[in-house]
């Protein structure tokens, strides 16, 4: 993918984040179905959580620590991407040369 590709792609994500206070405050789907059926009490949560509640930590400001939450997850995943596409070229890289 050519890297004007990448940058859609990443700008697209950031202007979701954007947005992202203005999601619905209803329970997700998962949520509905295990209140419906009768399961919800056996969820458990996470083991550690890195930004509870899409909640960026430290801003007073709930709006605005949505937003930064949304957009330090996208940069996250960017990284993350990054990193491993780098990783997996490499490999194949020198399996190819074998």
């Amino acid at each position: 993918m050519a890297k004007k590709e990448y940058m859609w792609g990443v700008f697209i994500a950031i202007l979701l984040a954007l947005l992202s206070p203005l999601a619905s405050s209803y329970p997700d789907g998962l949520e509905k179905v295990a209140e419906r059926l009768g399961f919800i009490s056996r969820a458990k949560d996470a083991p550690f959580k890195i930004m509870p509640d899409y909640i960026f930590p430290g801003i007073r400001n709930e709006t605005l620590a949505t937003i930064l939450a949304g957009v330090t997850g996208v940069l996250i995943v960017l990284i993350l991407s990054i990193i491993a596409t780098r990783l997996l070229v490499r490999r194949n890289a020198a399996q190819f040369h074998r």
